[in-house]
């Protein structure tokens, strides 16, 4: 075997089991530590590959039968260190609500100097949400009142055009009634002139008659 293989080898492993260990811490911390704590992931990662890469080139330079033994074994440490920047990656994009609370000053060591800050701008929100409802049931309320009121408007216009349409019928009739009193007076009148016409030639029948009577009795 190689000593400078069996030196870079065992400084994998020390490596390797320290970013299990934070890459496992990462999910329970925020804010500046948690920061801190992926940017610590990421230079060990960079020194795994600089080891990886050094073990290779190692073992590359030694002869065919002591080379395929570390190779085999450097297979192994590639897969470890695969599957170590997928662990670190699924840590850093995990709990994505941590990282945003801590963006806002929520959780971690800004909690303290941002606290009150925060809550005065969620009282703010909450009062211009309060402030939007309670203009939108105004506006609600304005807008049922001005239904209401064209309903009202619409049911005067039709008891306006029911109370005109029976005016108009009711004047149709009185203009009907006119006519046929027209008529009938027309007819009495004509009677009353056939009446008065009957009651002259009575008249003039009777005196004739006197007349004739007191010829023929007087003078004759």
């Amino acid at each position: 075997m190689s000593a400078i293989f069996d030196g870079y080898e065992r400084e994998y492993c020390d490596l390797s089991t320290q970013l299990g260990r934070k890459i496992n811490q990462l999910g329970a911390l925020a804010g500046d530590s948690r920061n801190q704590k992926a940017r610590d992931i990421t230079n060990d990662l960079s020194e795994a590959d600089a080891l990886i890469r050094r073990m290779d080139l190692e073992a590359r330079s030694l002869p065919p039968d002591k080379k395929n033994p570390l190779l085999s074994k450097l297979r192994e440490y590639k897969a470890d260190l695969s599957k170590l920047k997928s662990d670190a990656k699924k840590s850093t994009s995990t709990n994505p609500d941590l990282s945003n609370r801590a963006e806002l000053g929520l959780v971690g060591d800004s909690w303290s100097a941002s606290s009150a800050a925060q809550r005065e701008r969620l009282l703010q929100t909450t009062d211009r949400i309060n402030r939007t409802g309670d203009n939108i049931r105004q506006s609600k309320q304005t807008l049922l009142e001005t239904e209401e009121l064209g309903v009202s408007i619409l049911q005067d216009l039709h008891r306006q055009r029911e109370t005109i349409t029976h005016a108009r019928d009711t004047l149709h009739g009185v203009d009907d009634n006119i006519l046929k009193s027209r008529k009938i007076l027309s007819v009495m009148a004509r009677r009353i002139m056939q009446n008065k016409a009957i009651m002259f030639g009575i008249i003039a029948m009777l005196v004739g008659s006197i007349g004739l009577v007191v010829y023929f009795k007087f003078i004759k």
